[in-house]
């Protein structure tokens, strides 16, 4: 490709499935797929992990949160969703496509905010490819039902909380700091904000 360094690209479009240079689809653009930083690499971890979190879009009268499960797909450096047309998301997004997925871990006591672009899509294929069981319950139809969409998102940049690593942890952090008279370090000193596009 001219003007790009050596290395590996990835299509950046979704119907040749994401394929490596060479794919059989015409007008693409290509991108460099980049080796992960280590909070990158966390923050996939926790998407991965944790799945469910609140997804905030916009409206009118000022933003609505509503909970949804992540479908994050780390090599292609998109969080999907597998959401109904019958919400008032769809309509939101087409608005105004800025928006933040936020999840909590309490396990790790880590809390993330990702802010995105998001785009909905009519995808049957790629709501197959992550489709769970448990979607059957809400779309009898499977991943062709007319009510399915995917729910793409981009991420544009992600705030990230670690949490001291036990409540062993957070409770000498409050005796230090009531014998100090410093602030515990329960995790402020830990955020990290990621630029991810």
């Amino acid at each position: 490709m001219p003007g790009l360094a050596p290395g590996i690209l990835r299509c950046d479009s979704l119907q040749c499935g994401g394929g490596t240079r060479g794919t059989p689809c015409t007008g693409v653009r290509y991108r460099h797929v980049h080796q992960q930083t280590e909070h990158e690499s966390r923050i996939w971890d926790l998407l991965e992990q944790t799945g469910a979190g609140m997804l905030t879009t916009r409206f009118d009268e000022g933003l609505r949160a509503r909970p949804l499960e992540a479908r994050p797909d780390r090599g292609a450096g998109i969080i999907y969703f597998i959401t109904d047309v019958r919400g008032l998301k769809d309509d939101e997004i087409e608005n105004d496509p800025r928006v933040c997925f936020t999840l909590s871990n309490a396990h790790d006591k880590a809390y993330l905010s990702i802010t995105a672009h998001a785009s909905v899509l009519r995808d049957p294929l790629l709501a197959a490819k992550y489709w769970k069981k448990t979607d059957d319950v809400w779309w009898p139809g499977g991943p062709e039902d007319k009510y399915v969409r995917v729910l793409k998102l981009e991420p544009l940049r992600a705030e990230l909380w670690d949490g001291p690593a036990s409540s062993l942890v957070a409770a000498f952090e409050f005796a230090k700091a009531r014998a100090t008279g410093e602030k515990p370090n329960l995790g402020e000193n830990r955020k990290v904000t990621v630029d991810m596009s």
